[in-house]
């Protein structure tokens, strides 16, 4: 059993997080941080990694279905009773859910009810309300029209920020009051992958445009040297 003061020992040489759009970079190496992890009782371990199976979708593989999904997300909640991992669990496959159901939408594709296709307690409400722009959920999720509008004018970069600021002020508040027990590990490494994530995904972007800029630029000057 891991004891109390193994996770005080843990925490406390995990680095500061910081804020997520002010890093240039993730305070400590992946490679690091998962040797800091080996910490971790086999049984810990093996729970981390399941919860971040469920939440990590971007590294799903492809074949991977909607309903075995669904299922391991079964599996999951009928296995965990902590309520903190419950619900870190919970909002992010809602998260999905909703985006799904506003990517599905933009595509003009009809609610299908019955098909596997997202998971948690507003399914159903969103297949009833398909046609609201909101899906009548505006009063639960305040940046849902936002979301959307974005998603219509092809705003990628501000709707991932959109949503990456969501999600780390959700798992701010679900560790508000957890330092040195295994919640409080889990959401430093959901907080640090966003920071991962954010700093990868930001550093494409700025090559992306700088390969726009060079070859505008090039576009008045490619004879320069012929």
């Amino acid at each position: 059993m891991f004891k109390a003061n193994q996770y005080v020992t843990l925490m406390a040489s995990l680095p500061y997080l910081g804020e997520l759009f002010e890093a240039q970079q993730t305070p400590l190496s992946r490679l690091k941080l998962e040797a800091r992890l080996k910490m971790l009782s086999e049984e810990d371990a093996l729970r981390l990694h399941q919860i971040q199976s469920l939440i990590r979708w971007h590294h799903l593989p492809i074949s991977q279905t909607d309903a075995e999904i669904i299922a391991a997300a079964e599996q999951f909640f009928q296995q965990v009773k902590n309520p903190i991992l419950r619900e870190v669990v919970a909002f992010r496959l809602e998260l999905h859910t909703i985006v799904a159901a506003l990517r599905r939408r933009q595509r003009g594709e009809k609610s299908a009810p019955g098909e596997p296709w997202g998971y948690g307690r507003w399914v159903q409400h969103i297949e009833r309300y398909w046609a609201e722009p909101d899906f009548r959920l505006q009063g639960n999720f305040p940046w849902l029209l936002e979301a959307q509008q974005l998603l219509h004018d092809n705003e990628s970069v501000a709707l991932e920020r959109l949503l990456f600021s969501y999600v780390w002020t959700r798992l701010t508040q679900l560790g508000a009051d957890h330092y040195f027990d295994f919640e409080a590990v889990v959401i430093y490494v959901l907080r640090w992958d966003l920071i991962d994530r954010w700093v990868r995904y930001d550093g494409q972007l700025a090559v992306e445009r700088f390969k726009h800029l060079v070859d505008a630029g090039m576009g008045e000057f490619d004879q320069l040297f012929a």
